[in-house]
């Protein structure tokens, strides 16, 4: 039936069934607007380990790490490992987050400089959302199509899950999300690590795997040729900006009871996610020692291992690793349309258009935004052309804000006015750096009308090389950021007090839930304790728990590296 047997299919529908009314009984806990989009914070640390790394883990990037490590062997790990050394910083990222007391990272925005550009945040977090869940769902067909031997089509199966995470997360918001994402974070560690074994053992083991890949270079973390060291500096300081801007980092830093909850479980729950990258990346290279002079279309890689693999083994693992791919997807889908709906219901809908509504009102609102968000998602899904495209317009979407952000959180000058102009001109060059067409149309390609007069060395196979492209927007958005924040007049003094005192005040145990950046009655500030005294420069002295879990964080890196390290060279 469809290149699937009956026990994948009831094995697929179980899972189906179970999600969906794990997820649609936490509608109960949704008593307002603020329950919906950030769960009343009641999380502890487990749940909040299985919320980040079912939301941060989904199949388009066992899709995209398998397929770049098809082309251009284990460097291809740096698709996923490009996070790998801003890991540590989420230690001390998420008690930010969690002292913000806010439901979105646009009411960062809004406190720190003005509506307008929480306003303008919030539009380019839904472009994000909708590029990630775009990127999602085309891995997924990818996945669909190869591991069924192209007879389910991915189209329905797209249209089938979507309508489910659509129905739990309209119902449940966060909520739904967090604990649906318990049980999918299980089901994605699965998908990441069925496959390997069966795949190692077809080779011979890495020895065989060896023998059957006679370029050395397939086996080197960095790629003198592609992902070089250079390359993956940029990218990693590239994904350092843009993490704090992605929109569904609010729920996963501040959906936890305490800052503790939201520190455990962003950098635990990341690193469980690098861990998997080691088994997609192995994946992938047993799929070069099997696939070895074969026209492989390089997205269907990873499908095709378990669709080569898996029936031979045991019935039912067909629809354990669907139904382990369709949790993957879903997990972040979910976290991500519930980002987006809060978005533009709390830093544009009730800013800008309809306010002093009652609170049922905006949690309406809130679910009939999510379902547009994933049809646009869904729409963009099908202009691409390959999930790796994809996935590098996500990177540099979600850097765009990021300037605006740093420079607010720690530069007391840094002014609305720079906001805009930073923002927009960053945009503007990576659209004059890239290939835009609009409905099939060319409006402009910067490759092919300019690469040609770049140095060699800004260039790769006659392209301008993405970390150069990357180096260009950040380059002028902090520029230009600084020259106009120094021309303009800065933001109120009394405002950034309040900003600045929310952010350096710690969240108490059993702290009751306020409006954003407001620190509740009775709470008096934490004292200003800057790492050097400058009235213009807020930057903080760590404590001792954000040394010890800074350099607890930077340990377990390396010993990802080396074990990386050893087992391909074992």
């Amino acid at each position: 039936m469809l290149g699937v047997s009956w026990i994948d299919w009831l094995v697929i529908a179980l899972y189906l069934g179970l999600i969906a009314v794990i997820g649609v009984s936490a509608a109960r806990r949704v008593r307002n607007s603020a329950s919906f989009f950030i769960g009343d914070r009641k999380f502890g640390k487990l749940m909040m380990m299985f919320f980040t790394f079912g939301t941060g883990t989904h199949s388009d990037q066992a899709v995209s790490v398998a397929a770049k490590t098809y082309r251009s062997g284990a460097s291809g790990i740096w698709y996923q490992w490009l996070w790998l050394f801003v890991t540590p910083f989420f230690w001390w990222l998420a008690p930010i987050f969690r002292r913000m007391r806010a439901v979105t990272t646009g009411d960062y925005f809004n406190a720190r400089y003005d509506r307008g550009v929480a306003g303008l945040y919030a539009v380019v977090g839904m472009l994000q959302l909708m590029v990630n869940i775009g990127v999602m769902l085309k891995g997924s067909t990818a996945m669909i199509t190869a591991v069924s031997g192209g007879q389910i089509n991915p189209n329905i199966a797209i249209c089938a899950m979507t309508a489910i995470f659509i129905i739990y997360g309209i119902a449940g918001g966060l909520s739904a999300a967090i604990l649906t994402d318990f049980v999918q974070g299980m089901l994605t560690i699965v998908l990441s690590f069925l496959i390997l074994p069966f795949a190692l053992s077809a080779v011979g083991g890495m020895s065989g795997l060896r023998e059957s890949i006679q370029n050395p270079d397939m086996f080197k973390i960095v790629a003198p040729a592609d992902i070089t060291a250079f390359y993956i500096a940029i990218i990693s300081f590239n994904a350092l900006l843009g993490w704090v801007t992605q929109p569904h980092n609010m729920g996963l830093a501040a959906a936890g009871k305490t800052e503790m909850e939201g520190r455990v479980g962003v950098m635990c729950g990341i690193l469980f996610k690098r861990i998997c990258t080691i088994a997609w990346v192995l994946t992938g290279l047993c799929a070069v020692g099997l696939y070895a002079g074969m026209d492989v279309d390089i997205d269907h890689v990873y499908g095709l291992m378990a669709h080569s693999l898996l029936p031979k083994i045991a019935p039912g693992l067909i629809g354990l690793f669907i139904a382990s791919m369709l949790a993957a997807v879903m997990s972040s889908c979910d976290a991500f349309m519930v980002a987006s709906s809060a978005l533009f219901t709390e830093n544009i809908y009730r800013t800008f258009l309809v306010k002093n509504k009652p609170d049922r009102h905006y949690t309406i609102v809130g679910r009939v935004v999510s379902g547009i968000v994933v049809a646009a998602g869904v729409y963009f899904a099908f202009s691409l052309e390959s999930v790796v495209q994809g996935l590098e317009i996500f990177w540099k979407v979600a850097a765009m804000m990021a300037i605006p952000f740093w420079l607010g959180l720690f530069w007391r000058r840094a002014t609305s006015i720079a906001a805009w102009v930073s923002t927009l001109l960053s945009f503007a060059v990576l659209l004059f750096t890239s290939k835009v067409e609009i409905f099939g149309t060319l409006l402009w390609d910067f490759n092919a009308t300019l690469a040609d007069r770049l140095p060699a060395f800004m260039l790769f196979e006659g392209k301008l090389n993405l970390p150069w492209q990357m180096i260009m927007y950040i380059s002028a958005g902090f520029i230009i950021a600084i020259i106009v924040s120094l021309l303009t007049k800065p933001v109120e003094k009394k405002k950034l007090d309040r900003f600045y005192e929310c952010l350096r005040t710690p969240i108490a145990p059993g702290e009751p839930e306020t409006t954003p950046f407001t620190l509740p009655d009775g709470v008096e500030p934490a004292p200003r304790r800057p790492w050097f005294d400058h009235p213009d420069f807020e930057i903080p002295k760590p404590s001792l728990v954000g040394i010890v879990g800074f350099v607890a964080g930077w340990i377990a890196v390396a010993m990802l590296i080396v074990s990386f390290f050893w087992i391909i060279n074992r």
